[in-house]
Formats: C-alpha cells, structure tokens, sequence
C-alpha cells in the first residue's frame, strides 16, 4: 500500500494540529523530517525541518508499530502548534516524498477495516460516534464501536454453523448405522438466534431513531396556537405566529435535546376542512408527517375534531392555558405555562422507548437480521419435512450464515464501501 498522510485534526487555527502519516514508509519519511523517532507507543519532542533542513515548526511525535495501531501499519503523528500556516508547510513538506500521497475521505479508517483491526459495524460506529450530539447518541455509537454488535453476530454465526455442522454430519454418515436425530439441538439452536435475533431487530428501530433523531409533531386545529408552542419549546421564533387562522402552510422544524436524546419537533398547519390550494397541500403534509412521527403533542380543546386519532403513548394538552387558567392539563407557548410539564411527559415516553434500544443501528444491519431471520424460518420448515431435507435445510442454512456475515462486513459488501467512507473527514 501506498504510504498515506493527512491533517487528523479540524481545519483553520487552533491550539494543536495533528498529522497523522501511515504505511510501509511512514518511519522513513517522518525520520527524514524529524530525526529520530520515539520507540513505539511513545513520544518525544522534535524540531520538524523542512527539504532545506530549515525548522518548520516543533512537535510532539508520537510512533505506532504494526499491526498495533489503528491502521494495522506502521503509523507516526506529528502534534504540531495549531497554526494554518505550520499546517500547510508541513503538509506540503510531505507532499514532496515520492513514497507519499494525501489520504483519502476515511482512508485510514478503511486501512483499519481492511487490516482487520475493524469490522464494518465498528466503522460505521466510529462515524456515528464523529458526528454524535447528544449523550445517548455518544453511547449508543460507542457501543458499536467497541464492537458489541460484532461480538453479538458472532456468537449468533457460532451457533448457526454448529446447526450446519449437525446436519452436514448426518448427510455424510447417511450410509452408516448411526441412529442419531439431530433435529431436536438444530431447532433448539435455531430457534435460540431466532429470538434474539427478533429482538434485536426491534431494537434496532429505537437505536436508529437515537442515532437520527425522534420526531415529535405538534397537532392541532388552526390557531390552536402549536407555532408559539414550538418557538417557547425552541426558545426562538422558529415559526411565524398570527393571529390569523392557517398562517402555517409548510411543516417548520426545529432540533433539540431532551435529556440527551435528540428530536426533532415539528409544527404543521392547523388541520381543518379548506378551499386554499396552498392551505390544502399544507394540510395533506401535516396529517401524513403526523401519522409517521415517533409521538404526537395534540393541542385540542374538548369540542375539537381532528382528522388524526392520538395513538398511544400519544399527549393531549389544552391548549392556550393562559386563556383557560382554570383548565387542568394546559399548556401555553405565551406565557410558559405548563412547558416543564409538557417537556417531562414528551421525556418520559421517549425514554421508556430507548429502554429497548438494541446495538444495530443502521437499517443495513437490520435488512441482514431480516433477510438472516427469512432464512433460518424457511430451514425449521424444511426440517419438519424430515431427515430426507438435510440436504436442502443444510444449503439454506448456508444461505442465512451468509446474510448475517454482512452486518459486520465479511461478505458481500464491497459495493457499500465507497458510500460509507465518503462520509468519513480526509484525516479519518
């Protein structure tokens, strides 16, 4: 591989800069700018000398032996003052070498993948953990990243090969007098990775609605007062408000967080009957964008009509609190009565539901689980037909060992490479 090189830090001024240079020449070509490297794992301070041995800059250097480092090569990173001006000269210096080249967008994370320091679920968990905002997002992303889901999968791939194992067994001792029905461990071994395997499936949606944010939609007839609601909730003035009815025509959202968990309110034209060309489309979005939301805030008074059904877990506040003081359960945007109320109910939900937050997080790894799931179903029928079917549950069984291997990368996934390390910064 070439030997690659690339600021690992954000670009512009700052206290600290880092390099980061990896591959077969990296302590050739660092030696050549610093001097003497540090022993492995280990760093020292060194006066970084451009082609003319003119001083650049001084730096901390650190040196990583492979395979143990990030990228499984041998790696060397250079702590430089966080100046644009070092940064560039440096960069450039390095440049030079005819043994070098700028990284690419994730390459040294991809090093890592193809050096087996990482499977593809810990990839993906280190670019969730780059990009998260929130606390439950940094746990959930280094959950993923310490490798949880892979050690998970394995322990489901062990016990589908011990299955296959089984039944290959039997296929090839067929002639034999070896009484022996394996189908009762097979099945309970299925049925095993069936379970959780189904759980985690079910998991997987709350873990993605953590990673992407929750949806909370504001509903309610028009000038129920859901834009004030959003902009006290927001502590801005993220939506127009009017005295005038249906002032609301496109859904308007604002992100937050609730306790560490991201969401996304969102507020939608007042829903009501309407000849308004514009008004009436605005309508359609908020009932559609309502119907799929995680949870619902409907602002209703008791006479109201709504063409949208609260469902469970679903909130229903009077709205206007400060014109009704005497109501229970009210709310108000204008003067904040009842909000604290209101955000502690939206929170309690919410986080009941991530209780049962699982460690897949990507809809690719739930798709596997899906197609992994299909699979062992179709095995246990073909089992119940009996040992005659060996051959054909044995192949199937094969079949669904090979859709959980793409969940972390083993198989089958190379089309998927580019897009995921694109979203990856150049010093990553």
């Amino acid at each position: 591989m070439d030997t690659i090189f690339a600021q690992a830090t954000a670009a512009g001024r700052a206290g600290v800069s880092v390099v980061r240079i990896s591959g077969p020449d990296a302590f050739k070509v660092a030696s050549d700018m610093v001097g003497s490297l540090p022993r492995s794992h280990q760093s020292a301070l060194r006066l970084v000398r451009d082609s003319d041995k003119s001083i650049i800059d001084q730096a901390l250097v650190l040196k990583f032996d492979g395979p143990n480092s990030f990228t499984g090569e041998d790696i060397v990173e250079l702590q430089l003052h966080g100046s644009m001006a070092v940064m560039q000269a440096v960069l450039r210096r390095l440049s030079m070498f005819p043994l070098t080249r700028l990284a690419e967008p994730g390459e040294f994370t991809r090093r890592a993948l193809e050096n087996g320091k990482l499977d593809l679920a810990q990839v993906e968990g280190l670019s969730d953990l780059i990009e998260a905002e929130t606390e439950a997002q940094r746990k959930q992303a280094l959950r993923v990243f310490s490798g949880h889901l892979g050690s998970i999968v394995e322990r489901w791939r062990a016990d589908l090969i011990r299955a296959a194992a089984l039944l290959e067994a039997t296929i090839d001792f067929a002639d034999e007098d070896v009484p022996v029905d394996v189908t009762p461990e097979v099945t309970t071994l299925l049925e095993g990775v069936s379970v959780e395997m189904g759980n985690e499936v079910e998991g997987s949606k709350i873990a993605e609605r953590i990673r992407s944010g929750f949806e909370v939609a504001i509903v309610g007839a028009p000038n129920a007062g859901k834009s004030t609601l959003l902009n006290a909730l927001a502590g801005r003035d993220a939506a127009i408000t009017s005295e005038v009815a249906g002032t609301t025509r496109d859904i308007v959202e604002v992100r937050m967080h609730l306790d560490g968990l991201p969401v996304t309110l969102l507020d939608t034209a007042g829903l009501r009957e309407s000849e308004d060309a514009v008004e009436v489309i605005g309508i359609e979005r908020a009932m559609a964008r309502a119907e799929i939301a995680d949870l619902r805030i409907f602002l209703k008074q008791p006479t109201d009509v709504l063409p949208v059904e609260p469902q469970a877990d679903d909130i229903i506040v009077h709205p206007k609190a400060d014109l009704f003081p005497d109501v229970k359960n009210g709310v108000s945007g204008s003067t904040g009565a009842g909000l604290t109320e209101l955000v502690d109910r939206v929170t309690d939900v919410l986080k009941s539901r991530s209780s049962a937050v699982g460690v897949a997080t990507h809809e690719r790894h739930r798709s596997a689980m899906l197609h992994t799931l299909a699979g062992l179903e179709r095995v246990k029928n073909i089992l119940s037909q009996g040992s005659e079917q060996y051959d054909i549950a044995a192949e199937e069984l094969r079949s669904s060992v090979r859709a959980l291997e793409t969940v972390v990368g083993r198989i089958g996934v190379e089309n998927l490479l580019d897009e995921i390390f694109l979203s990856f910064c150049i010093g990553k």
